[in-house]
């Protein structure tokens, strides 16, 4: 089977139908995804019916019809080969999409992927979130900040949820620990303006491994001491 079968199986299994457009453009990233991965390091996922799974659908879980518009502001923070920022941007074209992330040669093989798929109202950015949420630009401007495979709670919280707008969400993908991360974000997400989080388990096609997504909505703003500075989330949790 190729790389197109096992992805529209998954969706299929998943309860997803794909365009054309759309497998196309997820088959296009995949490729790329292969090609760039052989010059820096993007993931050890490669394998075309695990990348299928555990790429593409993992970061398609996390929207909810009900909870997000179709037309929204979306950062992905901390998105590294893309996930889940551009598997949503393909699912829902109409979200305005910004990446996020550290390393400038991961910023250029996002800018490549972008290009080369045709994605619209989308842009790179090249920084840490603890920096770029205190722009004025990026700073409570967004009705969804994702993330996915960055830190625990406590810290992707301080991460993320400067970057959202009062009433908009947080959603944070996380794998079988996601109960005990809950538990200990709670503090976290009250302190940055969050409302007590929310968590919506996800079984991925074939797969036996725990996963959920845990949804925060912001009911206040986030104060400004938040975030601190650059490593001190990571060293000093807001726990």
């Amino acid at each position: 089977m190729t790389f197109k079968d096992y992805l529209v199986d998954a969706a299929k299994k998943y309860g997803i139908i794909l365009s054309e457009k759309q497998v196309i453009q997820f088959d296009k990233y995949f490729s790329i995804l292969l090609e760039w991965n052989e010059k820096i390091n993007l993931t050890a996922i490669t394998e075309p019916r695990e990348v299928a799974v555990k790429h593409m659908i993992d970061s398609i879980s996390c929207w909810d019809d009900k909870l997000f518009g179709e037309s929204i502001d979306v950062i992905d923070v901390g998105t590294g080969a893309g996930f889940p920022g551009i598997p949503l941007k393909i699912f829902k074209p109409n979200i305005k999409l910004t990446l996020l992330d550290s390393l400038n040669k991961r910023i250029n093989f996002l800018n490549s992927v972008i290009d080369e798929l045709g994605l619209n109202n989308t842009r790179c950015i090249h920084g840490r979130a603890e920096d770029a949420a205190r722009s004025k630009e990026l700073r409570e401007n967004f009705d969804l900040a994702v993330s996915r495979a960055v830190a625990r709670l406590p810290v992707l919280a301080e991460y993320c949820m400067p970057f959202v707008k009062k009433g908009g969400f947080f959603a944070a993908l996380k794998g079988m620990q996601y109960l005990q991360e809950m538990e200990e974000g709670q503090k976290a997400i009250i302190a940055l303006g969050g409302d007590h989080p929310k968590c919506v388990e996800v079984v991925l096609p074939d797969l036996d491994d725990r996963r959920a997504v845990i949804y925060v909505q912001k009911k206040s703003n986030t104060p400004k001491a938040y975030p601190r500075k650059a490593g001190t989330p990571e060293k000093k949790p807001l726990i």
